[in-house]
C-alpha cells in the first residue's frame, strides 16, 4: 500500500474518532440539560465521592462506590434515550407499546438506584455506626 493512501485513512479515522467524542459530548451535554434526575444522580454522586474521602475508603470500596455512581449515570442516559426514541416514534401520544418501553427503562433505573443504594449501605453503615459508637 502506497505511504499516501497510509496516511490519509489514519487521518480519516482519527478525524471520525474525534467527531465520534463530540458527538458523544454533545449526548452528555443534552442530558444534563434537559434531565433533571440526571443532575440529581450527578449530584448524590459528588456527595457520596465527598463521603468516600471523609471516611478514607480503600482501593476496594472505592471501585464499588464508583462502579455504582456511574452505572446510576449510564442508566440514566439510556433511560433518556428510550424515552426520547419512544416519544419520536409516537408523536408524543400515549402508545401502550411505549409505555411498556418507558416503564422498562425505568425499571432499569429504579433497579440500579435499589443496586447503588445497598452498595453505599454496605460500605458506609459500618463506618457511621463506628463513628457513632466511638
Amino acid at each position: 500500500m502506497p505511504m499516501d493512501l497510509k496516511d490519509k485513512r489514519s487521518i480519516e479515522k482519527n478525524k471520525r474518532f474525534i467527531n465520534s467524542v463530540e458527538f458523544a459530548l454533545t449526548g452528555i451535554k443534552t442530558v444534563y440539560k434537559d434531565e433533571r434526575n440526571m443532575r440529581s444522580h450527578t449530584i448524590v454522586g459528588i456527595l457520596v465521592i465527598l463521603l468516600g474521602f471523609l471516611f478514607r475508603l480503600n482501593q476496594q470500596e472505592w471501585l464499588w462506590i464508583l462502579f455504582s455512581i456511574f452505572m446510576m449515570l449510564i442508566m440514566e442516559i439510556i433511560n433518556t434515550a428510550f424515552e426520547n426514541v419512544v416519544d419520536m416514534v409516537t408523536d408524543k401520544h400515549f402508545h401502550p407499546l411505549g409505555k411498556k418501553i418507558k416503564d422498562m427503562a425505568a425499571g432499569a433505573v429504579l433497579i440500579t438506584s435499589f443496586f447503588a443504594l445497598l452498595v453505599g449501605a454496605i460500605i458506609f453503615l459500618p463506618k457511621v455506626i463506628q463513628l457513632i459508637f466511638n
